[in-house]
């Protein structure tokens, strides 16, 4: 699925309230400044739509998470994932994630599977694209209301005037 920088963004991974600014994070899991950037985005009044921007040169574990986020995606829990992620970004090892899908009621057995199948990869591969077609060249990177991607963890001046302009 392709970015449209022209208005709301939409996806698999959308979350806030219908009629709020729409806000497009390309992210990776394991970046702080990512896990930064969802916090204060997760705690305003905003439409967050979250894709994966998981670059080769970061190693190989980005990618392993992005697959858990998009396994959990597949039994409606993409956010509680992300947001155990955001609230302890030590615990994501492959016991921490088969014990986090347990506690949140996964079928941890399909979850393991669809981590790992072509339809992740794919998914995960397409947002890099869509992300580096859109000018993200690192994490996080935000696109708002059709403009230009920009770079860095929003802070309350930057949340508060996309507010303002809404």
């Amino acid at each position: 699925m392709s970015a449209d920088r022209r208005g709301p963004v939409s996806g698999p991974h959308v979350s806030g309230p219908e009629g709020a600014p729409g806000v497009l994070l390309y992210g990776d899991a394991t970046c702080p400044r990512c896990q930064l950037a969802v916090l204060r985005l997760r705690a305003a009044p905003v439409r967050l739509t979250w894709r994966h921007l998981v670059l080769r040169a970061r190693g190989p574990r980005p990618r392993a998470l992005a697959g858990a986020l998009e396994a959990a995606g597949r039994q409606d829990a993409f956010w509680p994932v992300l947001d155990a992620v955001v609230a302890d970004p030590s615990r994501t090892e492959d016991p921490d994630l088969w014990a986090l899908a347990r506690r949140l009621g996964l079928d941890v057995e399909r979850f393991d599977l669809d981590r790992r199948d072509e339809g992740t990869t794919a998914a995960i591969a397409a947002d890099l694209a869509d992300g580096l077609q859109a000018g993200a060249v690192g994490t996080p990177a935000i696109v708002v209301g059709g403009g230009a991607v920009e770079h860095g963890v929003p802070d309350d001046a930057w949340i508060d005037a996309l507010l303002q302009r809404a």
